[in-house]
This record gives C-alpha cells, sequence and structure tokens, in this order.
C-alpha cells in the first residue's frame, strides 16, 4: 500500500515510525536497516543507561510490526487502536475482523534471529565506542540481504525460504573441530573387555538461542577385547554449543596405562625375564605370571644370551578384528652378571670356559 499524504491524518497511538527513526511510507530494506540500528544503540548489553531495556522491546515491537506487510497494512489505515483491538466498520475487506494484536516476542530472541544467532559482543557492537553506525549496507557484513525478523510474532504468520543452491551466508554456524580425550586403559581391560563411563561437562544453548547452560553428560564406551592403543571413540556433537556454533564431535583416543609388568607390543605383551649368569649358562627356569593370573613355567637348556627372547604362542592379548584369537607372550630374556668374581673363581672360569 502506498502512502497517501493527502489523507487525514490517523491518530495513531503509539508512533512505531518514529521509534525506528523513518518517515511514514518506508521501504522494506529502510525498516530492516533502522531496526539494525536502534537494536544495537540500545541493547541492554551495551546500553546501561536507565530505560534501555524498555527502548529496546518498543523497538522489537515496532519492527515485528513494520516488517509485516499485513500488521502494517492495518497499522497504517487505523494507528495502534485498530491494530491490537477488534476493527468494527472501516472498508478495506476488514469490516468486522478482529485484530487484537499484543507484542509476544522476546526482543532479545528477535535481536539472535536478525543477525543469524550469533553473540552480539563478537560482531554486532562498534569497537571504537560510537553508537552511530553506517548503514549503507548494513546487511552485506552478515549475508542479511531479504531476510526479515522473527517469523510468526504476534500472530501474523510469515515464513523463510532459502534457495537451492545458494551460497553459504557469513552468519551460518560451523562446526568445531573435534574435541579429544585420553581414556587409558588397564592391559587387563584390554584383556577382558569392559565399560567405562566418563562424564563431561560442556555448554548448552537454551531455548531462546542465545543464552547457554552448563551441563554435565555420563557417556558410556565399551572397550572391545584387544582393542590397540591410538583407537578412537567418536560420540557425534556432544561438545560446546554456542549461538555461532555446531557442536564439536567428542571423541575419546585410546591411551594404555603403564603396567607393573608386562609391555604391549599391538597383541602381543613382554615379559621381561631376567636370570642369573649361572642360570644363562647351565640352564634356567622361568615362571611367567598371565594376565588371566595362571602361572606359566618356562624350561631352557640351551645358554641363553643377552637380549635372547622366545616366544610363548597365545598368551598375549585379544586380536581385535578376531577377539576368540590372542598374540604371544615374549619372555625378553636379561643376564645379570656378577658386579666381581674372587680370584680363584676367574681362574676356574678360565679353565672351564671355551677361549
Amino acid at each position: 500500500m502506498k502512502w497517501d499524504r493527502k489523507r487525514p491524518a490517523v491518530d495513531m497511538g503509539k508512533d512505531y515510525y518514529k521509534v525506528l527513526g523513518i518517515a511514514r511510507g518506508a521501504s522494506e530494506d529502510e525498516v530492516k536497516k533502522a531496526y539494525r540500528k536502534q537494536a544495537l544503540r540500545f541493547h541492554p548489553d551495551k546500553n546501561k543507561s536507565a530505560g534501555a531495556e524498555d527502548k529496546f522491546k518498543e523497538i522489537a515491537e515496532a519492527y515485528d510490526v513494520l516488517s509485516d506487510a499485513k500488521k502494517k497494512e492495518v497499522y497504517d489505515r487505523l494507528g495502534e487502536e485498530g491494530l491490537k483491538g477488534p476493527v468494527g466498520g472501516g472498508g478495506g475487506g476488514h469490516t468486522g475482523q478482529s485484530y487484537n494484536y499484543t507484542f509476544h516476542g522476546d526482543p532479545h530472541a528477535m535481536f539472535a534471529e536478525f543477525f543469524g544467532g550469533r553473540s552480539p559482543f563478537d560482531h554486532f557492537f562498534p569497537q571504537n565506542g560510537e553508537e552511530d553506525m553506517d548503514i549503507n549496507d548494513p546487511f552485506a557484513p552478515f549475508g542479511m540481504g531479504r531476510m526479515g525478523g522473527v517469523g510468526g510474532v504476534g500472530g501474523f504468520p510469515r515464513s523463510f525460504k532459502s534457495h537451492p543452491g545458494a551460497p553459504r551466508r557469513p552468519h551460518e554456524r560451523k562446526k568445531d573441530p573435534p574435541v579429544m580425550h585420553e581414556l587409558k586403559v588397564s592391559l587387563e581391560e584390554v584383556f577382558s573387555g569392559c565399560t567405562k563411563k566418563m562424564k563431561i561437562s560442556r555448554k548448552r544453548l537454551n531455548p531462546d538461542g542465545c543464552t547457554m547452560r552448563n551441563e554435565d553428560k555420563i557417556l558410556t564406551v565399551d572397550i572391545k577385547r584387544g582393542w590397540k592403543e591410538g583407537t578412537k571413540i567418536t560420540f557425534p556433537k556432544e561438545g560446546d554449543e554456542t549461538p555461532s556454533n555446531i557442536p564439536a564431535d567428542v571423541v575419546f583416543v585410546v591411551k594404555d596405562k603403564p603396567h607393573p609388568v608386562f609391555r604391549r607390543e599391538g597383541s602381543d605383551i613382554i615379559y621381561p625375564a631376567k636370570i642369573s649368569l649361572r642360570e644363562a649358562l647351565c640352564g634356567c627356569t622361568v615362571n611367567a605370571p598371565t594376565l588371566d593370573g595362571r602361572t606359566i613355567t618356562v624350561t631352557s637348556r640351551d645358554v641363553v644370551r643377552p637380549g635372547m627372547k622366545k616366544r610363548i604362542s597365545g598368551e598375549g592379548l585379544p586380536i581385535s578384528k578376531f577377539p576368540e584369537k590372542r598374540g604371544d607372550m615374549i619372555l625378553d630374556f636379561t643376564v645379570k652378571f656378577p658386579e666381581k668374581l674372587g680370584q680363584s673363581t676367574r681362574d676356574a672360569l678360565k679353565q672351564i670356559l671355551p677361549p
């Protein structure tokens, strides 16, 4: 509807045009620009003066009316009284229709949606402390283009449609990189399998889409038999959620706990077998523990050289892809030499040992 400057003035009640600082008959883009400027100027997080909160809400109400073609048409004809009360008579096809408009919107939610859900502290407030901003092209930095305010506020439905193949808008949320955590497990837990319950603390958005709350959650990790160090378990989108991001995945990475006896090599376990020089030369018996509590007796009649290894098949860890099969236990021999020898012992060894 075009504004007819010759029409008799209507008692408008609250002047929404004045609230936004624009002339009657302003275009849709002018309404958007005006809302952006005034909302930034009076946002309570920036403007600490008395009455800023009420002014901020009044600006939101003015924008809700003037950015909606139906509400604006009623307001231009009949003013605030006609918009907020039942309409009786008056032509235009609205005779007897009741509008009863009331602003029920959340001005903070409207602000967040207008700017794509981002925090006003990050991008919207000027860094130099000035309240007046360049509004020649206020929507370009945020990709606002043709976008209006909050849909469906006040009983007049509104919809926004995205065009397939449209370029990504700068205000669209991006997904954060994965959050990595070490998950330490013992060799016994890898041997038998177990369940770990991990408590994480994270931020979550409240229903208003702007404020956040801290939230704890228990994530359950089923450790499979034979899992190797470095195995990753991913919980999609369990990270922090803010107005400007998509929650990151939480990833647990299996890490072996140091073991008091064994060392791990893949699916094999290494047992350090310490023997004396006499045992190395004359034969030895080693009692090796196992991960399931048994003891294996290994006897050797051969000469054991330092660094020599002996493999015991099937006494290692389960193989992750075939858990019914197991790796090996490897005895890693260490020969303990005497710290000193008496002269008579030296002489005897010279006679006995080959040159």
